[in-house]
């Protein structure tokens, strides 16, 4: 009995106003700290860093879109890498790892200096704040991570007033030129490169986003999407960056000590600063601190909510290779909500302990940007060397240059910030050590063949051989266990002498970051309970003469599986069990029988058994 695998195909609805929504809830970020940071490394002196580091940015957003078009399946820098050897993806994704656990951990720290919290207690508020989103990411809360796409307009709305109400005071008469050689400017330009910092999550979502209007579902074309998407938030990250920058550079040099002081929370300083001016000696004073706190509730919810969707990202990427066998199977272990309780340990535990041993934001800083820097570079520079790519000439040419300026700048961090250099050893030392140990205990190993041998096992080629279900009145039901409408659907396709699909969707309350990999295509005879209720539907389906085809998926949204599973098996009634969860369970999770009935085509009928 064949398979059937509709989750090979995942719900495409993310247009471009929701990818640049998601985009910007972490790429949007950055201009929250980054502007800090340019200030204390180069002072008054920090504007041409700032447009040397967005320009920087700008090409990087280009060349990502070429990258978009070439995996329109997500997977960012681990589909990009694995192409090319399994080695480097493992590598790309530790370094994506250490990012998204670094993002945890800074932008926390980030976010309870914007909403005000004392010095002494940021790093407490913040490891609190981190254990608080793991145990609500145990439930796997279905839209745990949309928080970003709220707060996208509130934060944008934010930067554009802040920039109108500093727009009468800038000047340019504080400016001062860099001081030192090109060694010196290069490392504050290097300590400034945050503002790269949410450009890889737009690689990984392609696979959710729709296609162009024409492409074929087989062979997806994303770049409508995914172009609009970099292109509105990266000309938003850039021209913000830069007005934001000179805002604070048109103070003059008696607020040194100021700036400094809030390198943490610089925008809401500037927010609180500009208003009181620009209303006046006499509204001023009351006008002032009310915007500073709107901007700094406004940022803070933001980047809580960046700390929320790492915590989601690393559990996803451990989960994504673990499945791959590149990291041990027990990690793919699911509680009851759907959620791998080994990777959400992880994802907590861990930039606790960051915060634990680095208790400076600027320490925090540069252990994040060797993560992102160092995933940017392996996605680049494999995506570059890969001649199977679609890119014409100059573009190949312009992302080899970045690469290579990028590997450039994460070299300069490793020379340059030794507990930086550390930290990435130790990331990629246990990382590669654990791989190493999966392989051994799954007995994995890498054998080397021609091309034309491995065009045998291709899998086009195993599809080809793989047979067809014939067409005819098929009834569909959606199986959780063996329940009273599993043994009704036996009774109505017997009767009816219709196939019957038994569909077995196992919840994944996860980001997955790619597409399943090659030959790892999820089997219901790997899923016991799965298992349990197929083989018994084969056994008691032949008994009553009842041809039974299993389905089955792996999702995040069983009702929109279910929905899709319906269409494409072309089936002429679907059956689903009326539920009995909590009514806490139905608000966080919503109800499936809802959804379905909302979105199934007339053309097939929804029998609802009770």
């Amino acid at each position: 009995m064949s398979d059937f695998a509709p989750s090979a195909h995942r719900p495409r609805n993310v247009d471009w106003q929701r990818a640049a929504a998601l985009l910007y809830g972490d790429w949007g970020t950055s201009k929250a700290y980054v502007i800090g940071l340019a200030f204390a490394a180069a002072g008054f002196a920090s504007m041409p860093i700032m447009l040397a580091v967005c320009a920087l940015t700008a090409v990087v957003g280009f060349n990502y879109v070429v990258v978009c078009r070439n995996f329109p399946d997500g997977g960012g820098v681990y589909s990009a890498a694995r192409m090319q050897s399994r080695l480097l993806a493992a590598v790309g994704a530790l370094l994506l790892i250490a990012n998204f656990l670094v993002t945890a951990a800074l932008s926390g720290w980030a976010a309870m200096s914007y909403f005000g919290v004392p010095v002494q207690f940021i790093a407490p508020a913040t490891m609190i704040g981190i254990l608080v989103l793991g145990v609500v990411n145990y439930f796997g809360p279905k839209h745990s991570g949309s928080m970003a796409i709220a707060m996208a307009i509130p934060t944008a709305i934010c930067v554009v007033l802040i920039v109108a109400v500093s727009a009468p005071h800038l000047t340019t008469m504080h400016f001062e030129k860099p001081v030192g050689g090109f060694s010196t400017i290069w490392v504050q330009f290097v300590k400034v490169i945050l503002a790269l910092s949410g450009v890889e999550a737009i690689a990984s979502m392609t696979g959710v986003m729709k296609i162009n209007p024409g492409s074929d579902p087989d062979k997806p074309i994303v770049t409508r999407t995914a172009g609009k998407a970099l292109f509105i938030v990266a000309l938003e990250v850039v021209i913000a960056t830069v007005l934001l920058g000179w805002a604070m550079l048109s103070l003059p040099h008696d607020f040194t000590p100021t700036l400094i002081s809030h390198k943490e929370d610089m925008l809401r300083f500037l927010g609180e600063h500009f208003a009181t001016l620009t209303a006046g000696p006499g509204a001023g004073p009351v006008i002032g601190p009310i915007f500073g706190w709107i901007v700094g509730l406004v940022f803070g919810v933001l980047l809580l909510s960046a700390v929320n969707t790492a915590i989601i990202a690393v559990i996803g990427v451990i989960y994504m290779m673990a499945l791959d066998g590149e990291f041990p199977r027990p990690l793919t272990r699911l509680n009851r909500y759907g959620v791998p309780t080994g990777p959400l340990i992880v994802a907590t535990v861990l930039p606790v302990l960051i915060l634990t041993i680095t208790r400076d934001f600027d320490a925090l800083a540069s252990l994040y940007a060797i993560g992102v820097v160092g995933a940017i570079t392996v996605n680049l520079s494999a995506c570059s060397v890969n001649r199977r790519l679609l890119m014409n000439l100059w573009e190949r040419g312009l992302m080899s240059v970045t690469s290579v300026v990028l590997a450039a700048v994460w070299l300069t961090i490793a020379y340059t910030i030794d507990h930086a250099l550390f930290f990435a050893i130790v990331v990629l030392g246990i990382g590669l050590s654990v791989r190493a140990y999966s392989h051994k205990v799954v007995g994995l190993k890498t054998v080397t063949v021609s091309a034309a041998a491995a065009e045998f096992v291709s899998p086009e080629a195993i599809e080809k051989l793989r047979p067809r279900c014939e067409e005819g009145q098929k009834v569909m039901v959606a199986a959780r266990g063996v329940t009273p409408v599993l043994r009704f659907a036996l009774e109505y396709a017997a009767l009816k002498k219709a196939t019957l699909c038994v569909l077995y969707v196992k919840e994944v309350a996860v980001f997955m970051a790619g597409p399943a990999p090659a030959g790892k295509r999820p089997r219901w005879q790997d899923d016991s309970q799965a298992a349990a209720i197929m083989t018994l539907c084969l056994k008691v389906g032949e008994e009553l003469g009842v041809a039974v085809l299993p389905v089955y998926a792996v999702s995040a949204e069983p009702a929109t599986t279910i929905l899709d599973s319906a269409a494409t098996l072309g089936v002429d009634y679907l059956m689903l069990g009326a539920t009995h969860r909590l009514s806490m369970a139905r608000l966080l999770k919503g109800n499936v029988i809802d959804q379905v009935a909302r979105g199934l085509p007339e053309d097939i009928q929804l029998i609802i058994h009770g």
